[in-house]
């Protein structure tokens, strides 16, 4: 071990592998490595990782210097209401909001729509005597006595969290801020989340919602926490950790724990990230980013070069008002169960077979066939390279098993079952690559695919067919490519204040105060976190509307200060705004404030890369060509190793690299690119090699 540490590694946590990214900040060296998820505790299958990659790459653990982690267990305990038990505080009177919700109907044919219950139930909702106005002056106060009879039902309840949100709160913390330091006298052992630290803006249900599940990832997000600093220091690295946010961000431990519902897209945020660099260093500004895993299928817009951020999402139909990149899952991976529905359909996905026990050519007790099964019963997969030879598939389980469960059921033969298996999740792929991009207006055939996740490379000729793109790229290390996003991640703190205000001249003091005050609040977060001064910036954004409208425009605001030159320029980008998203503006018509926003980046110092020079496993030799079967027809297929491809190659092709495979269809070729990449486009012949 080197007196200071030089090893910089993002880890992107999956639902079946754990991707690393290895940076040696000395040489510049960049490496991968790809090991199995542990669901039962993910921190064993990182650590295990990164025994692998001090092995693999010559340091020693104590070498790390840093280790920035996208990580699923917020996401996938929300999924599974693996959930602490909760009680909320809020305005007496108030105590449904959470149930109510908003009147919008999700499917509104069905008749027999069901709503999935609130995360906390009615009995574990108490109402607090007191109320703030509109304008943010006590209609009521809080009365210290009042809230002494809710400690025994917090008591009784059994509460593991709390949640505390009360109406108005967003305008007036005081009453929250009091019922908080209650609370942690009264009950110094129990989590706590209150509305204002988590988010102070407008509409009750989105903030109540985002404050119930922060107070309820609470005790997972912390004890995870734990485990993985215990063992971390079991293994002897004391690196620094960040974890990475929605928004695409890292953050602290610290802030993770306190603010667990910002970690709950952490892990589809750092492909969103990579695909974003890949914009500029290709020249190519509309991009749209597919990862296919094991488990699902992640989809980013970048646009103009930008990926687009919201400041309100959802997950499991439960609103979260936090800035987030706007990401689009579908359950379809390489783990996906392919099954025979009720009414004689073949359906895949959105089940999974996961890592354990993984689809059936795993060996590990799988007997359901998956995406996986058919991509190897067709030949696209070497049974003897997986992961660069270092896991044997079993062939003829899985062919089995496409002949039982799949082929038997439809009367179809097992090559015709297969093929159907792959034809169904790619339309599902396509699909959901096609709504990303139409309800935004954009054009397929205007953007380039790119292709990611250890799963992409087999399907996504197919569905840039499907979409009518011509244009593929396939990253270099494609299959760790959202840990490349991660490991080049900065540190990012978002806060806001919300307001509902004319935009006027008159305003310009009280918008004044409230940029200085978040301009304030995100340098004291950057210093917190230890960044030096240059190396922070401060962007700030608005959320304007026109006059009685219901819902808002985010609109950057670079030259923010409280004149009457900037404010005009913010209402003109506004205008032009609102007129490419809804082809209309009125230029006349008064605009109101609702928000004004600050994102707080520390930027993280990195080293120049380059592609380490590390050979797969001795004992494994790609063949030169490959039964494949493809339109019905098993015909013999070239088969290149990537990292030998120096020139144009045609289609059909299979190309093996040690994490992950690419088919290229007929009528496409492709060629090395900048950065490592290949490029595959659409020569419209269509001829068989």
């Amino acid at each position: 071990m080197t007196d200071t540490p030089f090893i910089r590694i993002g880890i992107d946590i999956g639902g079946t592998f754990t991707d690393l990214q290895i940076l040696n900040e000395k040489d510049g060296t960049l490496a991968s490595l790809k090991t199995p998820t542990t669901p039962e505790d993910p921190a064993v299958g990182l650590v295990t990782g990164l025994r692998q990659a001090a092995d693999r790459y010559g340091f020693e653990l104590g070498d790390i210097r840093l280790l920035m982690h996208g990580t699923t267990i917020a996401t996938n305990a929300v999924l599974e209401r693996k959930l602490a038990k909760g009680v909320l505080l809020t305005t007496a009177g108030f105590e449904d909001v959470l149930e109510i919700g908003r009147h919008a109907r999700r499917d509104i044919y069905n008749i027999r729509q069901r709503r999935e219950a609130p995360l906390v139930r009615r009995d574990r909702r108490f109402g607090v005597p007191e109320r703030m106005r509109g304008d943010g002056t006590a209609e009521l106060a809080l009365d210290p006595a009042a809230l002494e009879p809710l400690a025994a039902r917090i008591e009784a309840a059994g509460a593991e969290a709390v949640a505390v949100s009360l109406l108005n709160s967003y305008l007036n913390d005081s009453h929250e801020r009091r019922i908080g330091d209650w609370l942690a006298s009264r009950f110094p052992d129990l989590p706590v989340s209150l509305s204002v630290d988590i988010s102070p803006e407008i509409r009750e249900f989105e903030r109540t919602s985002t404050t119930v599940l922060n107070a309820l990832l609470l005790p997972v997000v912390g004890g995870y926490l734990d485990r993985l600093a215990a063992r971390l220091s079991e293994a002897g690295i004391a690196a620094r950790v960040l974890l990475v946010q929605s928004n695409g961000g890292v953050c602290s431990p610290d802030v993770a724990r306190r603010q667990p519902a910002r970690l709950l897209l952490s892990g589809p945020s750092g492909g969103a990230l990579a695909t974003q660099s890949m914009a500029e260093a290709l020249s190519r500004p509309n991009l749209l980013g597919v990862d296919m895993g094991g488990t699902s299928y992640d989809i980013c817009v970048v646009s103009n070069g930008a990926i687009t951020q919201m400041t309100q999402g959802e997950i499991d139909q439960l609103p979260v008002r936090l800035p987030m990149i706007e990401i689009r899952t579908i359950g379809s991976g390489g783990g996906s169960i392919a099954a025979i529905d009720d009414s004689g359909r073949l359906r895949v996905g959105p089940q999974s077979a996961g890592s354990r026990p993984g689809p059936v050519c795993y060996g590990r007790g799988g007997t359901e066939p998956t995406v996986t099964d058919a991509n190897l019963f067709m030949g696209r997969l070497d049974a003897r390279y997986f992961l660069g030879g270092a896991m044997k598939l079993d062939l003829d389980g899985c062919r089995a098993a496409v002949d039982v469960r799949v082929a038997q059921p439809l009367g179809l033969s097992a090559d015709a079952a297969a093929e159907g298996m792959l034809t169904v999740v790619n339309a599902s792929l396509a699909a959901a690559a096609r709504l990303s991009l139409f309800e935004k207006g954009l054009d397929p055939r205007d953007f380039t695919l790119v292709s990611f996740g250890g799963a992409g490379g087999l399907h996504a000729i197919s569905v840039a067919e499907e979409l009518g793109a011509n244009e593929v790229v396939f990253p270099a290390d494609a299959s760790t490519f959202s840990a490349y996003g991660i490991l080049h991640s900065n540190i990012v703190h978002d806060v806001a204040r919300s307001r509902i205000l004319p935009l006027n001249v008159e305003n310009l003091p009280v918008i004044g105060q409230m940029l200085d005050d978040l301009l304030a609040q995100g340098a004291a977060l950057l210093a917190a976190d230890g960044v030096p001064p240059e190396a922070c910036v401060l962007t700030v954004s608005a959320d304007l509307r026109y006059r009685g409208q219901a819902s808002e425009l985010v609109v950057p605001w670079g030259d923010a200060a409280a004149t009457e030159a900037a404010l005009a320029r913010l209402a003109a980008d506004f205008h032009s705004g609102h007129e490419q998203r809804f082809s209309y503006s009125n230029p006349v018509a008064p605009l109101e404030l609702v928000a004004l926003r600050v994102t707080a980046t520390g930027l993280l110092s990195g080293g120049t890369e380059r592609a380490a020079d590390v050979r797969p496993p001795a004992g494994v030799e790609a063949s030169e060509t490959r039964p494949m079967l493809a339109g019905g027809v098993w015909m013999d297929v070239p088969v290149y190793r990537r990292d030998r491809i120096t020139d144009e190659i045609r289609g059909p092709a299979l190309v093996e690299e040690e994490y992950t495979t690419i088919l290229l269809s007929p009528g496409w070729n492709c060629v090395p690119g900048p950065m490592g990449t290949l490029i595959a486009r659409k020569t419209g012949k269509g001829e068989a090699a």
